[in-house]
């Protein structure tokens, strides 16, 4: 059974070199390994919003894979579609740990991909992950849109190219998540809980729970991050699927977590607010894709600030095109209903200027 490893503190860094020293990490990867490090860097914001993943988790792997004697090792990652992922590493400041460390980092927008057998369909995935010999997923615990939470399972979407991505959302997420799963499977998991924002993945109110956990198996990471937020597993239905087609297992014994410190505060671990929740309760959405769905979710925070009033439902996502729909229309999907913004993604500000004139 795999173990756990669990730390508390607010200094990435050190936290994820001891993590990775408690569970000799270095005596489990062949020398001479290729070692390719997956953050979350969905979107052009700092860790500290609670939707990227701490420069500190990567400088700090960086550095106890250097001091084990591993040289071959880089930064992969594609942000999502609409978001820049170079303009997204700077802003994280992953260009300064690259620099300090001697570090290439690959944008996977740009990478060849090859295609490969899942238990749904064949998909395209990067040849930069595929290739690694050892690949470490470092994902953000945090809430999540359309799918509750994310963590380590969802985080390996950004290995994929933008047309996969699309066609994760017209499938409904949850089985290409739970197939990828199946198909591209990291050695390492660590995970960043250091502030996650708890309801929404493109972060903004950031939840302080200072803490990081360590792991092998990313199902069962996931369940772990179901148990710390109140979910249930069953409420994540990719978790299941995942583990039904072999990518790992939920079980989780208390005597398989390892804790290295106590911490000084208060140990339980925050719940989700659930405003998103009740803020897109009149969204009917069908395969709508992340961006234009954050897109929204950052509206609706803005007119509910403004006290701006949304009668009649939302509608979203790549299942309405070519219909007749009474009501809003997000993207240019929703062409067809009878008010609509459009865009792919369409921009926030344009959704609110939609909300204010029906106000």
């Amino acid at each position: 059974m795999p173990e756990i490893y669990e730390i508390y503190g607010t200094d990435a860094h050190e936290m994820t070199k001891a993590l990775m020293s408690a569970a000799d990490i270095a005596d489990r990867i062949p020398q001479g390994a290729s070692i390719a490090l997956k953050p979350n860097l969905i979107l052009a914001g700092k860790p500290e919003n609670g939707a990227t993943t701490h420069a500190g988790v990567l400088s700090g792997c960086i550095e106890y894979l250097q001091d084990s004697g591993f040289s071959d090792i880089s930064i992969i990652e594609s942000s999502w579609i609409g978001a820049g992922t170079q303009r997204s590493m700077k802003a994280c400041g992953y260009d300064k740990v690259c620099d300090k460390y001697g570090i290439s980092f690959y944008d996977l927008k740009k990478d060849e991909t090859r295609r490969v057998k899942t238990p749904i369909r064949s998909m395209d995935i990067s040849c930069r992950a595929l290739d690694a010999d050892y690949l470490i997923d470092l994902p953000v615990l945090k809430g999540h849109c359309q799918t509750a939470m994310t963590c380590a399972l969802k985080n390996l979407k950004g290995c994929i190219p933008d047309h996969e991505k699309r066609r994760f959302h017209s499938e409904g997420l949850f089985r290409p998540i739970a197939a990828l799963a199946a198909a591209l499977k990291p050695e390492l998991v660590i995970v960043d809980s250091i502030c996650g924002d708890l309801d929404f993945e493109e972060g903004g109110n950031p939840v302080q729970t200072n803490r990081m956990m360590l792991g092998t198996d990313p199902v069962q990471m996931d369940a772990y991050g179901c148990r710390l937020m109140g979910l249930d597993i069953d409420d994540v239905p990719y978790i299941r699927l995942a583990e039904e087609w072999g990518a790992g297992s939920t079980e989780i014994r208390e005597q398989d977590i390892i804790r290295l410190n106590e911490p000084a505060f208060a140990a339980d671990y925050p719940q989700p607010s659930g405003k998103v929740r009740r803020l897109i309760r009149n969204v009917r959405a069908d395969s709508a894709c992340s961006a234009c769905f954050a897109a929204l979710v950052r509206a609706l925070y803005r007119a509910e600030e403004e006290g701006v009033r949304i009668s009649g439902d939302i509608y979203i996502g790549q299942g309405y095109q070519g219909k007749r729909l009474r009501g809003i229309g997000i993207g240019k999907c929703c062409a067809g209903a009878e008010r609509c913004v459009t865009g792919c993604p369409p921009a926030a500000s344009e959704i609110v200027r939609q909300f204010r004139s029906g106000d």
